[in-house]
């Protein structure tokens, strides 16, 4: 498993522009890992700019930022960058208490090898 503490952002629905939350800290397991680099082959040998991976919130031994509390989903977003044509990932969900959209900063997928 690796653990990740990242910057977030938050966005409420109909707000231009996203603002910095704070700190999350979760862990993506081996099998989520695996998914990722899967995808990130399958991303490079398709048309498609990126694709969601489903996670469990209970796995990911998720820690927000007090100001964001609780998420209501949480997803995994890998994308193959632009300019070097690597796959990253962020997590990505929503705040339950007002469904604003959270996620943070992005990762390379073959730096949790």
């Amino acid at each position: 498993m690796n653990t990740m503490t990242l910057d977030s952002w938050f966005k409420p629905e109909g707000a231009t522009k996203s603002s910095p939350l704070g700190l999350i800290r979760f862990r993506i397991s081996d099998e989520d890992h695996l998914r990722m680099e899967e995808a990130e082959e399958q991303l490079k040998h398709s048309e498609k700019n990126d694709t969601i991976l489903e996670v469990d919130i209970a796995n990911l031994d998720l820690e927000t930022p007090p100001q964001c509390g609780r998420l209501s989903d949480c997803q995994l977003r890998v994308y193959i960058h632009k300019d070097d044509q690597r796959g990253h990932f962020h997590l990505v969900g929503h705040r339950a208490s007002d469904g604003s959209l959270v996620y943070t900063n992005a990762v390379m997928v073959d730096l949790l090898g």
